[in-house]
């Protein structure tokens, strides 16, 4: 890579309508051109030029379902670039909320999230601090799980279905919390099973989530983590 094709990919982040089309993606799913339009208040016809560059540039891909146009993430490390540079770009003060319908959806967030396709937010790292101090995750060397945490994932029931070069576990930079979360291979099946048993239900627009009780339970069974502190 030069310095040329660095700063040509540094543009691609360089607009606040792109920069608002990816930190929407990071939900994991696929949103149209439309939705994303809507989204960051711009035009269609803007909306589509952006999306074009975005995909050009191998940031995002694209799926076509009849007259519909889709767009998702390329992939894990797009994702983890978006949320890196979220994590590194925050003003030191956060910005007081404008209206109570948005600090509402700030603390939301706050508090439990997606991130691409893993859990962030204050119930993130609850997660990955219960699984370090029951000796199942290492932060010490970089993020890995021991033996036990192997274990625990299939104690669980949770398949670790490696595809790819894609880690195991990794650390992703929080950006509300500004500390590591789970990441990678495990972070995803986690998340994908919370959602999928009924641990974490998606309220809103935006990737928040929300434990349910159920999930309170499980969470307080399998990790010791007490209720009070997911709400």
């Amino acid at each position: 890579m030069t310095a040329g094709d660095l700063a040509a990919f540094a543009a691609l982040l360089a607009d606040e309508s792109r920069a608002a089309f990816l930190l929407a993606l990071l939900d994991g799913r696929a949103w149209t051109a439309g939705e994303l339009a809507r989204h960051a208040g711009v035009a269609p016809s803007t909306a589509s030029e952006h999306l074009g560059k975005l995909v050009g540039g191998g940031l995002l891909t694209e799926e076509r379902q009849g007259r519909h146009r889709y767009v998702r993430l390329a992939d894990p490390g797009v994702a983890q670039l978006v949320e890196d540079l979220a994590a590194r770009s925050g003003p030191a003060v956060p910005a007081r909320p404008r209206s109570l319908r948005e600090a509402s959806a700030g603390e939301a967030m706050a508090r439990g999230r997606t991130c691409y396709d893993h859990l962030a937010g204050r119930l993130g790292i609850a997660i990955t601090d219960a699984l370090t101090a029951r000796g199942l995750l290492r932060q010490d060397t970089g993020f890995a799980l021991t033996d036990r945490g192997l274990a625990w994932f299939d104690e669980q029931g949770i398949a670790l279905v490696r595809r790819g070069r894609r880690p195991v576990a990794r650390g992703c930079l929080d950006w509300t919390e500004r500390r590591p979360h789970l990441a990678g291979v495990a972070g995803a099946a986690l998340c994908r099973h919370a959602l999928g048993a009924g641990w974490c239900v998606r309220i809103g627009s935006e990737r928040a989530v929300k434990v349910t009780p159920a999930g309170e339970n499980a969470l307080w069974d399998g990790l010791g983590i007490a209720p009070g502190t997911l709400r």
